[in-house]
């Protein structure tokens, strides 16, 4: 009689399963870390629009006061909630606020073209220049 087994044992199982759970533990992160810096660059792709939209803007009425493109915009971005405080008739300010799993950014960007990293979320380093954050070193 011949022993045939159809099937896996135990010990097989449970090392197959640690073995995926070592992928995974490393996978999972880089994964988060590549969808961050995804919504990231959507992000700095609405802000540089609003800062050619306000540029134009100031070109008509030498004024940054009641522009469209400063209006709060907290619908089109399931990750970032669009902001544009004018402080003065001739300073704005564009930003972008995360939220949900982005919660902790704040990108912006001002009326003289400084892009700038204005808030991180822990375990994110702030870069050491001006320039919108893209990687948790805080290279940019």
């Amino acid at each position: 009689m011949r022993n045939r087994s159809n099937g896996f044992t135990f010990v097989e199982l449970l090392f197959t399963m640690t073995i995926a759970g070592v992928l995974a533990s490393a996978a999972v992160p880089s994964y988060n870390d590549y969808m961050a810096r995804g919504r990231i660059t959507a992000a700095v792709a609405h802000l540089a629009v609003s800062q050619l939209q306000m540029q134009q803007y100031f070109q008509n009425s030498r004024s940054y006061v009641g522009a469209p493109a400063c209006a709060t915009d907290t619908a089109s971005s399931s990750h970032f909630d669009f902001s544009c405080p004018v402080q003065e008739d001739f300073h704005f300010v564009a930003q972008a606020i995360g939220k949900g799993p982005m919660a902790g950014f704040t990108l912006a960007v001002d009326d003289a073209g400084v892009a700038r990293t204005v808030g991180v979320p822990p375990g994110w380093r702030m870069p050491s220049r001006n320039c919108w954050v893209l990687r948790r070193d805080g290279s940019c």
